[in-house]
């Protein structure tokens, strides 16, 4: 374990309570990609800056350097923040490949160096670095694609465990001290386009803590499968055949009281599944064939919206989470029994939709913002966000302080109002690449750029 600096070590026991005392202090926690169930939404109405600037720094709580290569995001529990990284071992490998923008290359990224593969915790108000663990030294299992990394997999925490995954090198569980608790090794997850199998782009899917358990996505190239284990022993609780092509969605849980639901993206099978058993609930075929985006959820509307893009189709889909057996729509369905709405054409190939007060924005790859009226599929807007760029758009949107947080691969945030009309209230530059979604706590925002965490908060 490194950067503990000079302080004197507090004990262990300290580190497994400090979770526990600090909850009530901090309901807004941001415990995996996108926040709480996936939202994208901050709890709480604090104010969230809108303008912030590197040089001269305004409105910056920090900057520090963060090593490698990594899209995954930053988590946040109490005072401390996690996040992951690919460290190559060999210094003249350190300014790895990345290709932003748009383009069609699928030729993958072979890096023959070994790596560090590292979680970090940061002080959530300095950005001190607290402990380094590296979690495995090798050479990658896998390629990535020129726009991925080689730990793209966002972090999970519950306040007590510290869950990474980096797919072909392994699930790791740390405690909140940052020692290891145990570790999972899933085999070769090889992620990448089926139709042509040698373009290996590297493993996505993110692991989500659920009552006690750790469950984790992983469609491949051949025996797809999704995954339950204990968050405290690592013992395999259940395990659930998928018959799709490779995916990279992190799949969503809906705690409810009556029928809780696990539920993932996919091509040839979106589905629901039991969180106690992984007994498969529903199912739907007819998406895009590059599944990527996360489900989410509207209490408020009682609807999955579930997008994907690639293909003849780049869908949007609105279904009950009553839905049972095989929901697939037939053809020139939209709409049926389980599925309350859906169009063919508008949906998401990157980013997972943002749902704010029964709006859905989808935010294209070129920076295409359409905000839907959820309940019905209307379009309330179509406008482009970076008109005459040529930039691309991978980060999925956020939400705090009724603002949405849309970032470019150029580093450049587009803040927008949110509401049925567009309005972008602001520009900000992150000072370089950007390929991971921020967390927002607090009112501060957590952005990962291609070597930095940067908070920015309100004056």
């Amino acid at each position: 374990m490194t950067g503990m600096g000079d302080r004197t070590p507090l004990p262990r026991a300290f580190f497994l309570l400090l979770p526990l005392l600090l909850a009530a202090d901090a309901p807004s926690n941001w415990p995996q990609f996108r926040g709480a169930a996936a939202s994208g939404r901050a709890a709480g109405a604090r104010t969230a800056p809108t303008t912030w600037s590197l040089d001269p720094p305004v409105n910056v709580k920090f900057s520090k350097t963060i090593p490698g290569l990594a899209h995954s995001s930053p988590i946040v529990w109490g005072d401390r923040i996690f996040v992951t990284t690919a460290v190559p071992k060999d210094p003249s490998e350190y300014n790895q490949q990345l290709k932003i923008g748009l383009y069609g290359d699928v030729a993958p990224v072979e890096e023959r160096a070994p790596y560090a593969f590292q979680v970090l915790c940061l002080d959530r108000v300095t950005g001190q670095l607290l402990w380094t663990q590296t979690a495995h030294e090798g050479i990658p299992k896998t390629k990535r694609h020129p726009k991925s990394s080689h730990a793209s997999s966002t972090p999970a925490t519950d306040g007590q465990h510290v869950v990474a995954f980096f797919g072909s090198e392994g699930l790791y569980c740390y405690d909140y001290s940052g020692e290891l608790a145990w570790s999972k090794d899933l085999g070769v997850l090889d992620a990448g386009f089926y139709r042509m199998p040698t373009a290996q782009w590297g493993f996505a899917a993110s692991p989500v803590i659920h009552d006690g358990k750790v469950i984790v996505q992983c469609d491949t190239i051949s025996q797809s499968f999704l995954a339950a284990f204990d968050v405290s022993t690592g013992k395999e609780l259940w395990r659930t055949a998928r018959h799709d092509v490779p995916t990279w969605s992190t799949p969503a849980v809906l705690p409810d009281a009556q029928r809780p639901q696990i539920f993932c993206n996919g091509y040839k099978e979106i589905a629901g599944y039991d969180p106690t058993t992984g007994k498969q609930l529903w199912t739907m075929a007819g998406g895009g064939d590059i599944p990527v985006p996360t489900p989410v959820f509207s209490d408020d509307l009682n609807l999955i919206f579930i997008t994907n893009a690639h293909g003849p189709i780049a869908p949007i889909y609105a279904i009950r989470p009553t839905a049972d057996g095989d929901v697939s729509l037939k053809d020139k369905q939209s709409s049926n029994e389980h599925v309350a709405w859906s169009t063919r054409r508008g949906g998401n190939y990157m980013q997972t939709p943002l749902l704010v007060d029964n709006l859905l924005y989808c935010c294209a790859d070129n920076g295409l913002l359409t905000c839907y009226d959820a309940k019905t599929g209307d379009v309330r807007y179509r406008q482009k966000l970076a008109a005459g760029t040529g930039g691309g758009f991978s980060a999925s949107g956020i939400c705090a302080d009724h603002k949405l947080y849309f970032s470019a691969e150029d580093g450049t945030v587009h803040v927008v109002a949110a509401g049925p009309q567009f309005k972008l209230l602001a520009t900000n530059s992150l000072g370089e690449p950007a390929m991971a979604t921020p967390a927002a706590v607090d009112g501060v925002l957590y952005f990962r750029t291609r070597s930095h965490l940067l908070a920015v908060s309100a004056p």
